[in-house]
Protein backbone atom coordinates (compact mmCIF):
# COMPACT_ATOMS: atom_id res chain seq x y z
CA UNK A 1 0.00 0.00 0.00
CA UNK A 2 1.02 3.37 -0.94
CA UNK A 3 0.56 6.33 1.42
CA UNK A 4 0.69 10.08 0.11
CA UNK A 5 -0.45 12.39 2.58
CA UNK A 6 -1.36 15.84 1.87
CA UNK A 7 -2.35 19.44 3.89
CA UNK A 8 -6.48 18.16 3.99
CA UNK A 9 -6.61 14.45 2.29
CA UNK A 10 -4.55 11.40 2.36
CA UNK A 11 -4.70 9.62 -0.85
CA UNK A 12 -3.82 5.74 -1.34
CA UNK A 13 -3.15 3.12 -3.47
CA UNK A 14 -2.79 -0.67 -3.40
CA UNK A 15 -0.33 -2.90 -5.37
CA UNK A 16 -0.54 -6.49 -6.24
CA UNK A 17 3.25 -7.54 -6.33
CA UNK A 18 4.34 -10.58 -8.58
CA UNK A 19 6.35 -10.57 -11.97
CA UNK A 20 4.96 -6.81 -12.37
CA UNK A 21 3.47 -4.19 -10.02
CA UNK A 22 -0.70 -4.06 -10.72
CA UNK A 23 -3.06 -1.55 -8.85
CA UNK A 24 -5.68 -3.17 -7.67
CA UNK A 25 -7.65 0.03 -6.24
CA UNK A 26 -6.88 3.79 -5.40
CA UNK A 27 -8.48 6.28 -3.76
CA UNK A 28 -8.54 8.79 -0.54
CA UNK A 29 -9.85 10.40 2.53
CA UNK A 30 -10.82 14.15 1.28
CA UNK A 31 -11.79 17.40 3.05
CA UNK A 32 -9.99 16.39 6.46
CA UNK A 33 -10.86 19.01 9.19
CA UNK A 34 -14.40 19.29 7.32
CA UNK A 35 -17.73 18.41 8.60
CA UNK A 36 -18.13 16.74 4.90
CA UNK A 37 -14.80 14.22 4.71
CA UNK A 38 -15.22 11.31 2.63
CA UNK A 39 -13.54 8.02 1.85
CA UNK A 40 -13.56 7.53 -2.05
CA UNK A 41 -12.11 4.48 -3.22
CA UNK A 42 -11.69 3.16 -6.77
CA UNK A 43 -10.84 -0.32 -7.79
CA UNK A 44 -10.74 -2.77 -10.48
CA UNK A 45 -13.95 -4.85 -10.22
CA UNK A 46 -17.36 -2.74 -9.02
CA UNK A 47 -17.85 -3.94 -5.74
CA UNK A 48 -14.62 -2.65 -4.73
CA UNK A 49 -16.13 1.34 -5.41
CA UNK A 50 -16.73 3.20 -2.20
CA UNK A 51 -18.19 6.38 -1.61
CA UNK A 52 -18.69 7.46 1.92
CA UNK A 53 -18.85 10.01 4.78
CA UNK A 54 -15.96 9.68 7.34
CA UNK A 55 -15.38 10.90 10.64
CA UNK A 56 -11.73 13.20 10.31
CA UNK A 57 -11.42 16.27 12.12
CA UNK A 58 -8.14 15.77 11.78
CA UNK A 59 -4.94 13.78 10.26
CA UNK A 60 -5.28 10.78 13.00
CA UNK A 61 -8.70 10.07 12.83
CA UNK A 62 -8.77 10.00 8.94
CA UNK A 63 -5.62 7.42 9.11
CA UNK A 64 -7.87 5.32 11.79
CA UNK A 65 -11.19 5.70 9.35
CA UNK A 66 -8.70 4.15 6.21
CA UNK A 67 -7.22 1.30 8.33
CA UNK A 68 -10.75 0.38 9.86
CA UNK A 69 -11.64 -0.09 5.64
CA UNK A 70 -8.55 -2.16 5.24
CA UNK A 71 -9.68 -4.09 8.37
CA UNK A 72 -13.19 -4.40 6.93
CA UNK A 73 -12.05 -5.89 3.42
CA UNK A 74 -9.61 -8.44 4.99
CA UNK A 75 -6.88 -6.75 3.40
CA UNK A 76 -4.57 -6.32 6.26
CA UNK A 77 -3.54 -10.10 6.08
CA UNK A 78 -2.77 -9.31 2.45
CA UNK A 79 -0.49 -6.55 3.34
CA UNK A 80 3.44 -7.23 2.77
CA UNK A 81 4.70 -3.41 3.19
CA UNK A 82 3.15 0.33 3.35
CA UNK A 83 5.16 3.26 1.54
CA UNK A 84 5.02 6.70 2.42
CA UNK A 85 5.24 9.62 0.59
CA UNK A 86 7.48 12.07 2.89
CA UNK A 87 7.32 15.35 1.60
CA UNK A 88 11.18 16.25 3.34
CA UNK A 89 14.48 14.44 4.32
CA UNK A 90 16.32 17.48 5.10
CA UNK A 91 20.45 16.88 4.63
CA UNK A 92 20.24 13.31 5.58
CA UNK A 93 17.58 11.49 3.56
CA UNK A 94 19.01 10.74 -0.15
CA UNK A 95 17.10 7.21 -1.25
CA UNK A 96 14.29 6.03 0.08
CA UNK A 97 14.53 3.96 3.21
CA UNK A 98 13.23 1.19 5.89
CA UNK A 99 11.17 3.20 8.46
CA UNK A 100 13.11 2.81 12.03
CA UNK A 101 12.60 4.49 15.61
CA UNK A 102 15.63 6.75 14.56
CA UNK A 103 14.55 7.72 11.38
CA UNK A 104 10.92 9.24 13.06
CA UNK A 105 13.07 10.97 15.54
CA UNK A 106 15.13 12.95 12.87
CA UNK A 107 11.51 13.29 10.71
CA UNK A 108 10.54 14.90 14.14
CA UNK A 109 13.36 17.23 14.31
CA UNK A 110 13.32 17.66 10.53
CA UNK A 111 9.20 19.18 11.31
CA UNK A 112 10.45 22.92 11.14
CA UNK A 113 11.58 22.59 7.21
CA UNK A 114 7.78 22.03 6.49
CA UNK A 115 5.51 22.81 9.11
CA UNK A 116 2.49 22.31 6.41
CA UNK A 117 3.03 18.71 6.27
CA UNK A 118 5.89 16.95 7.77
CA UNK A 119 3.69 16.60 11.11
CA UNK A 120 0.78 15.05 9.58
CA UNK A 121 2.89 12.77 7.77
CA UNK A 122 4.85 11.52 10.78
CA UNK A 123 1.44 10.88 12.28
CA UNK A 124 0.25 8.48 9.41
CA UNK A 125 3.70 6.70 10.19
CA UNK A 126 3.13 6.36 13.87
CA UNK A 127 -0.92 5.49 13.48
CA UNK A 128 0.56 2.22 10.76
CA UNK A 129 2.99 1.50 13.20
CA UNK A 130 0.30 1.38 16.34
CA UNK A 131 -1.97 -0.85 14.42
CA UNK A 132 0.25 -2.81 12.37
CA UNK A 133 3.53 -3.08 14.52
CA UNK A 134 4.90 -5.38 12.33
CA UNK A 135 4.52 -4.45 8.94
CA UNK A 136 7.21 -3.36 7.00
CA UNK A 137 6.97 0.84 6.42
CA UNK A 138 9.29 2.41 3.95
CA UNK A 139 9.65 6.19 3.44
CA UNK A 140 10.22 7.91 0.09
CA UNK A 141 11.26 11.04 0.25
CA UNK A 142 10.30 13.78 -2.52
CA UNK A 143 13.54 15.60 -1.95
CA UNK A 144 15.65 12.92 -2.37
CA UNK A 145 15.83 13.70 -6.14
CA UNK A 146 17.41 16.59 -5.78
CA UNK A 147 20.09 16.06 -2.69
CA UNK A 148 22.91 16.30 -4.66
CA UNK A 149 22.18 19.21 -6.48
CA UNK A 150 25.28 21.23 -7.62
CA UNK A 151 27.27 22.80 -4.54
CA UNK A 152 26.35 26.39 -6.88
CA UNK A 153 22.59 25.16 -7.51
CA UNK A 154 21.66 24.52 -3.82
CA UNK A 155 23.38 27.18 -2.01
CA UNK A 156 21.03 29.58 -0.64
CA UNK A 157 22.78 33.53 -0.35
CA UNK A 158 22.61 34.26 3.27
CA UNK A 159 24.81 34.17 6.19
CA UNK A 160 26.51 30.84 6.46
CA UNK A 161 25.93 29.69 9.63
CA UNK A 162 22.31 28.79 8.68
CA UNK A 163 23.69 26.16 5.81
CA UNK A 164 25.11 24.11 8.99
CA UNK A 165 21.66 24.22 10.12
CA UNK A 166 20.51 22.50 6.83
CA UNK A 167 19.15 25.52 5.25
CA UNK A 168 19.54 24.92 1.72
CA UNK A 169 18.09 24.40 -1.61
CA UNK A 170 16.02 21.54 -1.86
CA UNK A 171 13.80 21.30 -4.33
CA UNK A 172 10.13 18.95 -4.54
CA UNK A 173 8.04 16.88 -6.38
CA UNK A 174 11.39 14.32 -6.77
CA UNK A 175 8.99 10.97 -6.75
CA UNK A 176 6.93 12.40 -10.06
CA UNK A 177 10.64 13.38 -11.26
CA UNK A 178 12.29 9.67 -10.61
CA UNK A 179 9.25 8.27 -12.09
CA UNK A 180 9.65 10.90 -15.19
CA UNK A 181 13.14 10.05 -16.14
CA UNK A 182 12.35 6.12 -15.61
CA UNK A 183 9.36 6.69 -18.25
CA UNK A 184 11.35 8.59 -20.01
CA UNK A 185 14.49 6.03 -20.83
CA UNK A 186 11.64 3.43 -21.59
CA UNK A 187 10.52 5.38 -24.66
CA UNK A 188 13.31 6.69 -25.66
CA UNK A 189 16.31 4.86 -24.29
CA UNK A 190 18.98 5.13 -22.16
CA UNK A 191 21.19 7.76 -24.37
CA UNK A 192 18.17 10.40 -24.36
CA UNK A 193 17.20 9.62 -20.77
CA UNK A 194 21.34 10.87 -20.36
CA UNK A 195 21.00 14.19 -22.32
CA UNK A 196 19.85 17.98 -21.44
CA UNK A 197 16.63 17.64 -19.90
CA UNK A 198 13.61 19.83 -18.45
CA UNK A 199 10.78 18.42 -16.34
CA UNK A 200 7.84 20.20 -15.29
CA UNK A 201 5.49 19.19 -13.14
CA UNK A 202 2.52 21.20 -13.73
CA UNK A 203 -0.25 20.49 -11.54
CA UNK A 204 -1.89 22.40 -8.32
CA UNK A 205 1.80 22.73 -7.19
CA UNK A 206 4.07 23.20 -9.80
CA UNK A 207 8.00 23.46 -10.26
CA UNK A 208 10.54 22.20 -12.65
CA UNK A 209 14.04 20.68 -12.80
CA UNK A 210 16.92 20.88 -15.07
CA UNK A 211 18.45 17.06 -15.50
CA UNK A 212 21.89 16.31 -16.95
CA UNK A 213 23.05 12.37 -17.04
CA UNK A 214 20.17 11.38 -15.01
CA UNK A 215 20.82 13.79 -12.20
CA UNK A 216 19.31 17.05 -10.89
CA UNK A 217 21.37 20.07 -11.58
CA UNK A 218 19.00 22.43 -10.36
CA UNK A 219 14.82 23.14 -9.56
CA UNK A 220 12.74 25.91 -8.95
CA UNK A 221 11.39 24.74 -5.37
CA UNK A 222 13.50 25.93 -2.87
CA UNK A 223 13.97 25.42 0.88
CA UNK A 224 10.11 25.04 0.53
CA UNK A 225 7.75 24.08 -2.26
CA UNK A 226 6.27 27.93 -1.74
CA UNK A 227 9.57 28.84 -4.28
CA UNK A 228 9.32 29.11 -7.71
CA UNK A 229 6.31 29.21 -10.63
CA UNK A 230 3.60 30.74 -9.13
CA UNK A 231 0.95 27.88 -8.50
CA UNK A 232 -2.64 27.49 -7.21
CA UNK A 233 -2.78 28.86 -4.28
CA UNK A 234 0.97 29.37 -3.78
CA UNK A 235 3.10 32.60 -4.41
CA UNK A 236 6.05 31.35 -6.17
CA UNK A 237 9.03 34.08 -5.82
CA UNK A 238 8.86 36.73 -3.91
CA UNK A 239 11.09 39.48 -3.08
CA UNK A 240 11.93 39.06 0.46
CA UNK A 241 11.46 42.79 1.26
CA UNK A 242 7.39 42.38 0.99
CA UNK A 243 7.79 40.29 4.32
CA UNK A 244 8.88 43.58 6.28
CA UNK A 245 6.83 46.15 4.07
CA UNK A 246 3.64 44.23 5.28
CA UNK A 247 4.98 43.91 8.97
CA UNK A 248 5.34 47.59 8.51
CA UNK A 249 2.14 48.79 7.02
CA UNK A 250 -0.56 46.05 8.01
CA UNK A 251 1.47 44.46 11.21
CA UNK A 252 1.44 41.55 9.54
CA UNK A 253 2.69 38.21 12.02
CA UNK A 254 5.24 36.09 10.49
CA UNK A 255 2.54 33.27 10.26
CA UNK A 256 0.09 35.45 8.36
CA UNK A 257 2.94 35.81 5.48
CA UNK A 258 3.11 32.01 5.56
CA UNK A 259 -0.83 31.69 5.29
CA UNK A 260 -1.12 34.24 2.74
CA UNK A 261 1.89 32.78 0.33
CA UNK A 262 1.11 29.15 1.01
CA UNK A 263 -2.84 29.48 0.92
CA UNK A 264 -4.31 33.05 -0.42
CA UNK A 265 -1.57 33.73 -3.49
CA UNK A 266 -0.76 32.00 -6.79
CA UNK A 267 -3.63 31.37 -9.29
CA UNK A 268 -6.43 32.42 -6.90
CA UNK A 269 -4.75 35.28 -5.42
CA UNK A 270 -4.14 36.93 -8.76
CA UNK A 271 -7.57 35.98 -10.30
CA UNK A 272 -9.50 36.89 -7.08
CA UNK A 273 -11.77 34.08 -7.87
CA UNK A 274 -10.48 29.99 -8.61
CA UNK A 275 -6.90 28.41 -8.16
CA UNK A 276 -7.99 26.04 -10.60
CA UNK A 277 -6.02 26.55 -14.03
CA UNK A 278 -9.99 24.92 -15.80
CA UNK A 279 -12.10 27.57 -14.33
CA UNK A 280 -9.62 30.37 -15.42
CA UNK A 281 -9.30 29.04 -19.06
CA UNK A 282 -13.11 29.15 -18.93
CA UNK A 283 -13.81 32.72 -17.43
CA UNK A 284 -10.78 34.56 -18.98
CA UNK A 285 -12.07 35.53 -22.29
CA UNK A 286 -14.89 37.91 -20.16
CA UNK A 287 -12.23 38.37 -16.42
CA UNK A 288 -8.96 40.30 -16.80
CA UNK A 289 -8.06 38.66 -13.34
CA UNK A 290 -8.21 35.11 -15.01
CA UNK A 291 -6.77 36.14 -17.83
CA UNK A 292 -3.51 38.00 -16.00
CA UNK A 293 -3.13 34.90 -13.84
CA UNK A 294 -2.86 31.91 -16.75
CA UNK A 295 -0.69 34.51 -18.25
CA UNK A 296 1.72 35.41 -15.15
CA UNK A 297 1.28 31.32 -14.82
CA UNK A 298 2.97 30.86 -18.41
CA UNK A 299 5.21 33.65 -18.23
CA UNK A 300 6.64 32.45 -15.48
CA UNK A 301 7.30 28.91 -16.33
CA UNK A 302 8.74 30.41 -20.10
CA UNK A 303 11.30 32.22 -18.17
CA UNK A 304 11.88 28.95 -15.86
CA UNK A 305 12.57 26.32 -18.75
CA UNK A 306 14.83 29.25 -20.82
CA UNK A 307 16.79 29.91 -17.41
CA UNK A 308 17.50 26.07 -17.49
CA UNK A 309 18.35 25.82 -21.52
CA UNK A 310 21.30 28.11 -20.32
CA UNK A 311 22.03 26.31 -17.23
CA UNK A 312 22.30 22.82 -19.02
CA UNK A 313 24.20 24.75 -22.26
CA UNK A 314 21.05 23.87 -24.50
CA UNK A 315 18.17 21.45 -24.42
CA UNK A 316 17.34 17.84 -25.94
CA UNK A 317 13.62 16.97 -24.15
CA UNK A 318 10.96 18.70 -22.42
CA UNK A 319 8.56 16.97 -20.38
CA UNK A 320 5.45 17.97 -19.84
CA UNK A 321 3.41 16.07 -16.75
CA UNK A 322 0.87 16.93 -13.80
CA UNK A 323 -2.76 18.10 -13.99
CA UNK A 324 -2.11 21.23 -16.03
CA UNK A 325 0.88 19.78 -17.54
CA UNK A 326 -0.80 16.72 -18.69
CA UNK A 327 -3.93 18.14 -19.34
CA UNK A 328 -4.13 21.70 -20.78
CA UNK A 329 -2.95 22.06 -24.68
CA UNK A 330 -3.38 26.08 -24.52
CA UNK A 331 -1.33 26.44 -21.33
CA UNK A 332 1.65 24.40 -23.39
CA UNK A 333 1.03 25.88 -26.62
CA UNK A 334 1.14 29.42 -24.51
CA UNK A 335 4.49 27.99 -22.78
CA UNK A 336 6.28 27.00 -25.82
CA UNK A 337 5.59 29.96 -27.81
CA UNK A 338 8.39 32.22 -28.66
CA UNK A 339 10.77 29.24 -27.54
CA UNK A 340 11.80 28.26 -30.75
CA UNK A 341 15.29 29.76 -30.44
CA UNK A 342 16.12 26.78 -27.70
CA UNK A 343 14.32 24.24 -30.55
CA UNK A 344 10.95 24.17 -29.64
CA UNK A 345 7.89 23.74 -31.95
CA UNK A 346 5.18 22.14 -31.05
CA UNK A 347 3.20 20.17 -33.79
CA UNK A 348 -0.34 21.68 -33.18
CA UNK A 349 -2.95 18.81 -33.74
CA UNK A 350 -0.87 16.37 -31.48
CA UNK A 351 -0.87 18.76 -28.84
CA UNK A 352 -4.37 19.65 -28.87
CA UNK A 353 -4.70 16.10 -28.58
CA UNK A 354 -2.21 15.62 -25.45
CA UNK A 355 -0.51 12.91 -27.43
CA UNK A 356 2.15 11.70 -25.84
CA UNK A 357 4.58 13.52 -28.67
CA UNK A 358 3.70 16.55 -28.88
CA UNK A 359 6.87 18.18 -30.28
CA UNK A 360 6.72 18.39 -34.26
CA UNK A 361 9.31 16.65 -36.93
CA UNK A 362 11.18 19.47 -36.88
CA UNK A 363 11.62 20.22 -33.75
CA UNK A 364 15.28 20.01 -32.48
CA UNK A 365 13.86 19.35 -28.86
CA UNK A 366 11.95 16.40 -28.56
CA UNK A 367 8.50 17.44 -26.53
CA UNK A 368 6.73 14.76 -24.54
CA UNK A 369 3.65 14.71 -21.85
CA UNK A 370 4.06 11.88 -19.26
CA UNK A 371 1.13 11.08 -17.27
CA UNK A 372 3.35 11.04 -14.04
CA UNK A 373 2.67 8.14 -11.28
CA UNK A 374 3.74 9.35 -7.67
CA UNK A 375 2.03 6.41 -6.42
CA UNK A 376 3.66 3.94 -8.20
CA UNK A 377 7.05 4.95 -8.25
CA UNK A 378 6.38 4.83 -4.54
CA UNK A 379 5.69 0.99 -4.88
CA UNK A 380 8.55 0.15 -7.32
CA UNK A 381 10.89 1.78 -4.74
CA UNK A 382 8.97 -0.50 -1.81
CA UNK A 383 9.60 -3.22 -3.71
CA UNK A 384 13.02 -2.75 -4.43
CA UNK A 385 14.35 -1.56 -0.77
CA UNK A 386 12.48 -5.22 0.81
CA UNK A 387 13.30 -7.20 -2.47
CA UNK A 388 9.56 -8.03 -2.64
CA UNK A 389 8.46 -10.32 -5.79
CA UNK A 390 10.95 -10.09 -8.95
CA UNK A 391 9.82 -7.10 -10.25
CA UNK A 392 10.84 -6.56 -13.77
CA UNK A 393 12.23 -3.30 -14.36
CA UNK A 394 10.26 -0.18 -16.52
Amino acid sequence: MTINGGSSSIKFALFEVGDSLRRILEGGIERIGLPEAALRVKGLNQADNVSRSVAAPNHKAAMGALIDWIEERSESDALTAVGHRVVHGGPKYSKPERITVGMVDELHRLSPFAPEHLPEEILLIEEFHRRFPGLPQVACFDTAFHHDLPRVARLLPIPRRYEAQGVRRYGFHGLSYEFLMEELANLDGTEVSQGRIILSHLGNGASLAAVHRGTSVDTSMSFTPIAGVPMSTRSGDLDPGLLWYLACSEKMTAKQFNDMVNFQSGMLGISETSSDMRDLLEREAEDVRAAEATALFCYQVKKWIGAFAAALGGLDTLVFAGGIGENAPLIRERICDGLGFLGIELNQKGNAKNAPLVSSDSSRVTVRVIRTDEELMIARSVTRILNLGTIREP
